[in-house]
C-alpha cells in the first residue's frame, strides 16, 4: 500500500488529537482520558470496518477517479459530522420531539442522559442497518455473474441456480427476516418501529440499485452530452451506495462507543479518524489491485457483511461485545486472504481475477 494515500488520514489523526487535547483540557475528563480514549475509539473503528473498506473497494473501483476524489473528501465529512455527529442527534431529536439545538445542548452539557436517549433507539437502528446489509450479502450470495467461488458448490447453486431471481429474492428474503425477528420484540411499539425501519433499510438498497441500474445502460441516443451525462449520475449513484454502506457500519459503531464515553465530541474525533483510514485503506486496495491478486477477499467481506447484518438483529434482545463482530470479519476475511493465496500457488499461471 502507497503511503501517500495515508497523508490524509495521519493529518487527521494529528487534527482530531490535537482536539480532543484542548477538549480535555478544557473539561472535567482531562486531558490524558480524552486523547486515549480518543485513540481507541479509533482503533476499534478500524478494526471493525476491515470488511468494509474491502467491499468499498469493490464497489470504488468501478467509479472515476474524480468519483474516488469525492468520496475521500466531500465523502469523510459526510461520514465524520453526517453519520457520526449530526445524524445521531436528529435521531433524538425526532424521537422526543426537541429541536437539533436542545439536543445539540444536551449532548455536550448532559451526555449521560443523550446517551440514554440514543441507545434507547438502538432496535430501530439495527433493524435499519442490519436490513440494508443483509441486502447486500444476498446481493453477493445470488449474483450469477460470479466467477469465483470459494465454498465451491454451494456458492455456484445459490449463484446459478437462484442468480435469476436476483434482486427480488433478496428483498423477499430480507423482509421475511425483518418481520419474523420485529415479531419476537415484546414491545408492540417498539415492534411497529423496528418492522418500519427494516422496510426503509430494503428499499433504501432496492432504490440505489435502482438507481445504478437505470444509468450503468448501454447509451442509446443520439445527444453527445448524453454519456457524460450517465457516467457522472452512475459515479454519483456508486458515491450514494458508498455512502449508506458507511451509515450501515457507522451506527452500531456509533452506538457501542457509548459503552467507552458518553462524551459525543470525544466519540465523533475518534470515529473520524477510524473512518478516514478506512477510506484511506479502501483506496490502497484499488491501486494495488488487492482484489484482483487475491480474488477470495470479497468473499470473505461478504460474508463478514452477512454476519454482521445478523449480529446487529441479534443485539436488540441480547447485548453482544463490540470485539464480536470485529473478531468475525478479521476471522473470516483472514481465512479468505489464506483461501486466496492457497489458490495462487496452486494456479500460477491463471491471471488475476
Amino acid at each position: 500500500m502507497k503511503i501517500k494515500n495515508f497523508y490524509g488520514s495521519i493529518l487527521m489523526t494529528i487534527i482530531c488529537l490535537a482536539l480532543s487535547f484542548y477538549w480535555g483540557s478544557t473539561h472535567p475528563m482531562g486531558v490524558y482520558a480524552a486523547v486515549s480514549t480518543t485513540a481507541v475509539l479509533a482503533i476499534m473503528e478500524v478494526s471493525l470496518s476491515l470488511d468494509n473498506a474491502i467491499f468499498n473497494a469493490t464497489k470504488l473501483k468501478d467509479l472515476s477517479p474524480a468519483w474516488q476524489k469525492v468520496f475521500l473528501t466531500v465523502g469523510i465529512l459526510v461520514a465524520v459530522f453526517g453519520m457520526r455527529l449530526f445524524f445521531p442527534i436528529e435521531i433524538v431529536s425526532k424521537t422526543t420531539g426537541q429541536s437539533f439545538m436542545e439536543v445539540l445542548d444536551l449532548a455536550l452539557h448532559q451526555p449521560a442522559e443523550y446517551s440514554r436517549l440514543l441507545t434507547s433507539h438502538h432496535a430501530e437502528i439495527a433493524f435499519f442497518g442490519g436490513a440494508f446489509l443483509i441486502m447486500i450479502f444476498f446481493g453477493f450470495l445470488f449474483d450469477e455473474e460470479k466467477e469465483a467461488h470459494w465454498l465451491g458448490g454451494i456458492e455456484r447453486f445459490f449463484g446459478e441456480k437462484l442468480g435469476k431471481a436476483g434482486a427480488p429474492l433478496s428483498a423477499m428474503l430480507a423482509l421475511m427476516i425483518v418481520y419474523i425477528v420485529s415479531r419476537y420484540i415484546p414491545n408492540a411499539e417498539e415492534s411497529v418501529s423496528c418492522l418500519s425501519a427494516g422496510v426503509i433499510g430494503v428499499a433504501l438498497n432496492l432504490a440505489v440499485q435502482a438507481f445504478e441500474a437505470i444509468f450503468e445502460d448501454e447509451e442509446t441516443g443520439e445527444n453527445p452530452v448524453a454519456p457524460l451525462v450517465k457516467a457522472g449520475m452512475a459515479g454519483f449513484a456508486g458515491f450514494v451506495y458508498l455512502e449508506i454502506l458507511d451509515a450501515s457500519f457507522s451506527f452500531d459503531g456509533v452506538i457501542g462507543a457509548f459503552a467507552i464515553t458518553n462524551d459525543i465530541i470525544i466519540i465523533m474525533l475518534g470515529l473520524a479518524i477510524g473512518a478516514m483510514f478506512v477510506r484511506s485503506m479502501t483506496v490502497s486496495l484499488v491501486e494495488a489491485g488487492t482484489l484482483g491478486e487475491f480474488i477470495y477477499l470479497e468473499h470473505g467481506a461478504s460474508y463478514a457483511i452477512g454476519g454482521l447484518a445478523v449480529i446487529m438483529f441479534v443485539t436488540t434482545f441480547v447485548d453482544v461485545p463490540e470485539w464480536v463482530p470485529g473478531l468475525l470479519g478479521v476471522a473470516l476475511i483472514g481465512l479468505s486472504f489464506i483461501s486466496s493465496v492457497i489458490y495462487n500457488k496452486r494456479n500460477p499461471d491463471v491471471e488475476d481475477a
